[in-house]
């Protein structure tokens, strides 16, 4: 099929488009979206950190193609990070537009309007799995990174492979044959969807083999915060890392550089997500309460031990859930960034056999004095008009008396009504007893 060609470069402002601001981009950048397509753009901190991760020294000598390019924003941020001519393909026209503008945005944010990258780049109207027709229209002779990033179904808890579009086995097939060798061979960037199963990333690696047998990959899982994957891609080739099978970035809502966190084994080799082990609490122990991101990842048992000791003793409660919980007999001490990877952490006090309820508060205050406790957290399921009220009335009940020590509660894993009561040490000069 013949293709229209933009040049970002010769655009001006398309009057239908209205430029919106990403919270994630610095002040005076702003981005325009074709139709629906707001709440597919990726952020802009999510995009520029992941263009600044690539090596540029192992990536293949050509421009980078995103054959289904959206609003253009990872685009733009991998054309102008690498330095290199953007190639985007979209069906939708509005889209294409957006991509366009989007591209020249960034050019003029970063006062690199006349640079050949800028200059160079191009946004075709089209189907981006034909392949031949995209890099005669183009001029291109081959693509040096390729990026995918396929549509599919918004409101569903799962995703299947079948569900994406155009498919990554449709664009591998079609691209394979013209994708440049570099030193690690071709590279590839493919985001897919959070909710893969690991069966389901197993079948992507299965994809993948079919086209390019051999690739290095590297799996990144990212996390805006609130214990969930909000981004899960495979990076192939000259974009993976050497020897790192696994990356977990968490970006922080500062709109800073995302906390990094690398090892684990190749997924083909299971998903490294801990069994739990069922036996009764142990007072004295240290309970923690991890982002289920991390464990979502398969780098929860390894961050661990660097911290604790490979030797360390681990038996994990609830992987499951919002609040994956491992037990340990060391305290997890952390400082800085890392500390967002835990929700609560703190040495097991007392086993508490009565649900939290309104009719049970009272008794969690006179718990709480007893072990100097200043503020007592809820962090176990309860009903959503419940939790505050309870809440509430603890936060009420403590802040008129003298404690010292953070606390918080949460389920066992021994039932509904069996909850655990954790404290952290005494701040500053005082000694945890």
């Amino acid at each position: 099929m013949a293709h229209e060609v933009l040049v970002p470069a010769d655009l001006t402002v398309h009057e239908g488009m209205v430029p919106v601001r990403d919270p994630t981009a610095p002040e005076g950048l702003a981005f325009v979206h074709g139709d629906a397509a707001k709440p597919l753009a990726t952020p802009w901190q999510v995009a520029l950190e992941r263009a600044l991760l690539m090596d540029g020294d192992r990536l293949p000598v050509g421009p980078v193609l995103d054959p289904a390019c959206g609003s253009g924003v990872q685009l733009a941020a991998l054309a102008v990070a690498l330095g290199r001519p953007a190639l985007g393909v979209e069906l939708d026209p509005s889209r294409a537009m957006a991509s366009a503008l989007n591209l020249a945005a960034v050019a003029a944010w970063y006062g690199e309007e006349d640079e050949a990258w800028f200059r160079e780049s191009r946004v075709l109207v089209g189907d981006g799995t034909d392949a031949a027709a995209v890099l005669a229209a183009s001029g291109h002779a081959s693509v040096g990174v390729l990026q995918l990033d396929p549509a599919r179904p918004r409101n569903s808890r799962t995703h299947d492979l079948s569900e994406m579009a155009p498919s990554p086995d449709a664009v591998l097939r079609a691209w394979a044959p013209h994708l440049a060798q570099g030193p690690e061979g071709p590279a590839l960037l493919l985001d897919l969807s959070p909710r893969l199963l690991h069966e389901q990333r197993l079948g992507v690696e299965a994809i993948v083999d079919a086209s390019l047998p051999g690739s290095a990959r590297t799996w990144v899982w990212g996390s805006r915060g609130g214990g969930r994957v909000d981004r899960l891609s495979l990076w192939l080739g000259g974009c993976a890392t050497a020897n790192v099978a696994r990356r977990f970035l968490r970006y922080p809502p500062d709109g800073g550089p995302p906390l990094v966190l690398e090892g684990g084994r190749a997924v083909a080799l299971g998903d490294d997500l801990p069994a739990p082990a069922r036996r009764p609490p142990v007072r004295g122990e240290h309970v923690t309460l991890l982002d289920a991101a991390l464990l979502a990842s398969g780098l929860a048992d390894t961050w661990l031990r660097h911290h604790l000791g490979e030797e360390a003793d681990l038996h994990w409660g609830e992987v499951d859930g919002r609040r994956p919980r491992v037990h340990h007999h060391a305290p997890l001490t952390l400082e800085g960034e890392e500390g967002g990877l835990v929700q609560a952490t703190g040495r097991l006090v007392a086993v508490v056999q009565k649900a939290p309820s309104e009719s049970t508060v009272d008794d969690l205050v006179a718990l709480a004095l007893e072990h100097d406790v200043a503020r007592l957290t809820l962090r176990c399921s309860l009903p959503d008009d419940l939790q505050p009220r309870l809440q509430g009335s603890l936060d009420r009940q403590l802040r008129r008396r003298h404690g010292r020590r953070q606390a918080f509660l949460c389920e066992a894993g021994l039932g509904p009504d069996v909850h655990l009561l954790c404290v952290g040490p005494v701040p500053r000069d005082g000694a945890d007893s």
